[in-house]
């Protein structure tokens, strides 16, 4: 059965999103991501497919399978995963030349839960604030690798959602990187009712 991984990546303050639910904190980040970049690609090794909200497809689909992400370490490996795409609007979903990512037009839930049954290996939702929400909702996140970069913003929006009980969370690795990047590996632990 296949895991969920959410990998986000969020400001020094916890912010995924801007205020007007933008990302654009990344473009700040000063210095190469070499090292960051290598150890992605070692880590995209552990992961068979990707889970895209519509916002986020469109932003990837511009950029990783064009000419534009020719450079781009990862970029072979990212393109190389299987794609899901969970959109009510979006009827089809290329990917430059290559295959075509799924559509997942129904309940999201359900939806995720049939393919993490589908799928062996990890799964991995980036970006997609609404849909993470849904899932770590439902309990369907298995963990989550938040990217910490050395800028603060102030206000936006966060990873989590908001809800009465905690997300209890399990630290299994944090490591630096180049640019000032933390990643901090967490495994999410099942929350119990009545304590």
């Amino acid at each position: 059965m296949g895991q969920l991984v959410v990998q986000e990546f969020v400001t020094a303050d916890g912010f995924a999103a801007n205020t007007n639910n933008e990302f654009n904190t990344y473009e700040m980040l000063q210095g190469g991501t070499a090292e960051f970049d290598r150890s992605q690609l070692a880590w995209l090794d552990t992961v068979d497919a990707m889970v895209l909200g519509a916002a986020t497809y469109r932003m990837f689909v511009e950029f990783w399978p064009t000419p534009a992400s020719d450079g781009e370490l990862i970029a072979p490996a990212l393109n190389g995963l299987r794609r899901f795409v969970f959109s009510r609007s979006l009827r089809n979903a290329p990917w430059g030349d290559l295959p075509a990512a799924t559509i997942e037009s129904g309940d999201a839930v359900e939806a995720i839960r049939r393919i993490k049954h589908e799928v062996e290996g990890a799964m991995v939702l980036w970006g997609s604030l609404t849909l993470s929400e849904a899932f770590f909702a439902a309990g369907e996140v298995d963990s989550v690798r938040l990217v910490v970069m050395p800028i603060a913003i102030g206000a936006g929006r966060g990873v989590f959602p908001a809800r009465p009980d905690p997300t209890l969370l399990s630290l299994r690795s944090a490591k630096t990187y180049d640019a000032g990047l933390v990643e901090l590996d967490y495994a999410v632990r099942a929350v119990r009712s009545g304590g």
